[in-house]
């Protein structure tokens, strides 16, 4: 069994510091770098992209919405126009930033509101995957299984991975309870580890009304920012690996 472990990192900007990237380099297989609109600055994602390469760790352009005062979280009305510029600014700047220090960019995944919107809006999804296609058709796009943007990248032509989170609440259709209600983030480590092994071993996930729902996940993702994720992460590595997982990256 194999699976990838990913965590969403270089979130850090200016004198404001996210999460314990040093840390979460040494423990992951895939890293979704923020290409400085919901978070991130050019010297953090020089940072992350050295770290990256220097451990043979994975890149991937993790492309929010232009916000950054809300972190990426809060949901923007955009034309298809506006959000394909958007997105293919962040592509162009990641990938820069990556081939100054000997990484590429090997797949991408949106970041918080956008890749929620993506799940449903089949207009920015299409602006989503457009984007990304006009600047590498054979880029790998990373996000939820039965999203819009996982269909419409597919039928585009693009390599289509399905993602799990070991942090976060399911609801019984499949996506992420939102964050603005209590119980989305999961904190407690020994209910983590079980969730990541099942996810692996089974390709299941646990609903919050108790709802099994398939996943079939090609990468488990641990969010960088949420509090003690250095330590879940490295409990999620070692029951992964107790469990007989390799971790490997999917692109």
């Amino acid at each position: 069994m194999r699976v990838d472990l990913n965590a969403d990192l270089g979130e850090s900007f200016g004198s404001w510091t996210m999460g314990d990237d040093a840390a979460m380099f040494e423990l992951i297989t895939s890293a979704n770098v923020a290409c400085g609109f919901h978070a991130g600055d050019p010297v953090t994602m020089l940072d992350s992209c050295r770290a990256a390469y220097e451990l043979d760790v994975t890149v991937g352009a993790h492309v929010g919405y232009r916000d950054l005062a809300g972190f990426g979280r809060r949901s923007l009305d955009m034309s298809f126009d506006e959000l394909f510029g958007d997105v293919l600014y962040q592509l162009g700047a990641l990938d820069g930033v990556a081939h100054a220090v000997g990484a590429t960019v090997d797949y991408v995944k949106p970041h918080g509101a956008l890749y929620n919107r993506a799940f449903h809006d089949a207009e920015q999804a299409s602006a989503l995957v457009a984007a990304i296609h006009a600047y590498d058709p054979g880029l790998p796009i990373l996000g939820l299984p039965g999203s819009e943007l996982l269909k419409q990248a597919q039928d585009a032509g693009h390599p289509v991975f399905r993602e799990a989170f070991v942090d976060r609440a399911y609801l019984p259709d499949g996506t992420l309870v939102p964050r603005s209600q209590e119980g989305a983030v999961l904190h407690d480590v020994v209910p983590i580890v079980e969730r990541a092994v099942r996810l692996a071993l089974k390709g299941e996930v646990v609903a919050v009304d108790g709802t099994v729902v398939r996943v079939d996940p090609d990468s488990l993702c641990i969010h960088g920012d949420t509090p003690g994720a250095v330590e879940m992460a490295a409990a999620v590595r070692a029951g992964l690996e107790e469990a007989g997982v390799e971790l490997t990256p999917f692109a």
